[in-house]
């Protein structure tokens, strides 16, 4: 197919001015799964190629191609499998949709992008996890033989390495003991994906560790202790525990809570307060304790009268407040997204690191019941559990 828009990619990668392209909005005939394709180009040893990404709901496939088979590839792709097309150069960016013959209007716009990207910094990064991951990411039913993603767990798959690749930007950060073994407690471990992910980290730098999953299901306690035994992983053990319930040990030198359900991911962080933990790492999911109590300021209540803003301001509230009670207790606390929410709505995280010297948290009290004021708020676990309410 030749078309005013395929002509502006081959006339940006001729000049040099491409920066990216994407395809998407699946048409009616799309291969099954497909959801979109990126491009980009990257410096191989043959030479310069177009590098094209078709992401499906299970998988993805990468084929590096030459400059016109890659266009030849795009021009088949448009209006026949994706509707959308948007082609970013340092000119001016270009968008069609099209129709299933690969017509459409094209339009243009200013530059999102002024440089083109380095080649160099534009390959795919290495995975943080090496190959030693992979036996546990088979026995956990994540990747099969050939390490790629099975059907349904390609999202999971990149929820794991994001986590590793985080988690060891916070123990970079973190002030740990060097002078003996850790002590690491992931309460909530589910089917242990995270848990495992954080054994092997440590293991990869070499940093000596008992690593504790606590899971209240004893099918799953019994299915990790098996994977870790298989799969060579002496200094981790799952043990069976509900969160606010489990006596855990004296000492606890990292604290992680992902998922932890409602107050449970409170009852977790309090854990690691008691324990002063080193490190605290939480990613927070049902946010219910707030709403019911929530009494907005007036001119906030025409917002709150949607029931979805209402829901994500308590959302936002309960992980403002708890990140703030952690300054309190002298952390210094952070709240990022670790995912994008393409792959899951759990995508926040808390992660605080202790203070060699504490500040002083009277300041911080002073804006936190200026918070529960504001919205009429009468109880949180976590300040309720620190005696801050």
């Amino acid at each position: 197919m030749s078309s005013p828009f395929l002509e502006k990619l081959r006339a940006s990668l001729a000049s040099g001015e491409f920066v990216k392209l994407t395809l998407s909005q699946p048409a009616s005939g799309a291969e099954s799964g497909l959801r979109n394709l990126y491009a980009r180009a990257v410096e191989l040893r043959e030479g310069r190629r177009l590098s094209l990404v078709w992401h499906y709901a299970t998988r993805d496939v990468t084929k590096n191609l030459p400059f016109d088979e890659a266009v030849e590839q795009v021009g088949a792709l448009l209006g026949a499998q994706l509707e959308r097309g948007h082609l970013f150069t340092t000119r001016g960016d270009w968008q069609i949709r099209c129709d299933r013959n690969g017509t459409g209007k094209l339009k243009a716009s200013r530059p999102a992008f002024t440089e083109v990207p380095s080649l160099e910094h534009d390959r795919e990064k290495p995975r943080v996890l090496a190959a030693s991951a992979t036996p546990f990411l088979q026995a956990l039913g994540v990747t099969n033989d050939a390490g790629e993603a099975r059907p349904g767990m390609a999202d999971k798959l990149r929820q794991i390495e994001r986590y590793a690749e985080i988690l060891g930007h916070l123990l970079d950060a973190a002030a740990l003991p060097t002078d003996r073994e850790l002590t690491v407690v992931d309460m909530g471990a589910g089917k242990g994906y995270l848990t495992f992910a954080a054994s092997e980290l440590l293991r990869q730098r070499g940093i000596p560790a008992q690593v504790i999953g606590v899971e209240v299901r004893q099918d799953l306690v019994a299915l990790t202790n098996r994977v870790a035994r298989e799969t060579g992983f002496a200094g981790l053990r799952f043990e069976r525990g509900a969160i606010g319930e489990f006596a855990p040990p004296e000492r606890i030198d990292i604290l992680i809570a992902l998922h932890a359900c409602n107050t449970a991911t409170d009852d977790a962080l309090f854990q690691g307060l008691r324990a002063k933990a080193s490190l605290l790492v939480a990613a927070p999911c049902c946010h219910q304790e707030l709403r019911p109590q929530l009494d907005p300021p007036r001119f906030l209540r025409d917002v709150f009268r949607h029931g979805i803003l209402c829901e994500r301001e308590a959302e936002i509230l309960t992980d403002g407040i708890r990140a703030t009670l952690l300054e309190i207790a002298g952390y210094q606390a952070n709240v990022f997204e670790f995912i994008s929410l393409e792959h899951t709505g759990k995508n926040l995280m808390i992660a605080a690191h202790r203070r060699p010297q504490p500040v002083d948290p009277e300041p911080l009290r002073a804006r936190l019941r200026e918070i529960f004021g504001q919205y009429g708020i009468k109880e949180q676990r976590l300040a309720k559990l620190l005696g801050e309410c």
